[in-house]
């Protein structure tokens, strides 16, 4: 019985070894095929559109970054390693808010917001960074 648990438990653990080869192989296909892919959005993509459903789509968007913020948050002060997991998730999401903020804006005031806005969701998704790569949890009380 012990040899048999033992060669399954090696079975299993290079099992494992060759998905996670095959999803790194996927993802890096995938990078290689999505560079045609944005040369054939760019050279056929309406240079603007009209949108429906924007302010629930900005909204949506805020509400994952809050959320992002409030779970990463209660995570880490109560010291749970997960939050290394859900501040990197909210450090993409403020990202990935700012690039809209910034590509969506209308030149002048309206940019200028969006400007302002960025750096701080930058500051937010920096400050995710750190807490995503740091090896410490201490709990504060």
């Amino acid at each position: 019985m012990g040899w048999t648990l033992l060669l399954l438990g090696m079975a299993v653990g290079t099992a494992v070894v060759l998905l996670k080869r095959w999803m790194l192989v996927v993802l890096s296909a995938a990078a290689v095929l999505l560079v045609p892919w944005m040369v054939v959005l760019g050279l056929t993509l309406q240079a603007d559109t009209e949108v429906r459903n924007w302010s629930l789509a900005w909204i949506g968007l805020d509400v994952l970054m809050a959320t992002g913020c409030a779970t990463t948050a209660l995570l880490g002060l109560r010291g749970d390693p997960r939050a290394r997991l859900t501040a990197s998730a909210t450090a993409a999401v403020a990202v990935l808010d700012a690039w809209f903020d910034i590509t969506t804006a209308q030149p002048g005031t309206d940019l200028t917001q969006a400007v302002a806005c960025a750096v701080a969701e930058g500051a937010l998704a920096c400050i995710c960074i750190c807490l995503a790569v740091s090896d410490r949890h201490a709990r504060h009380e």
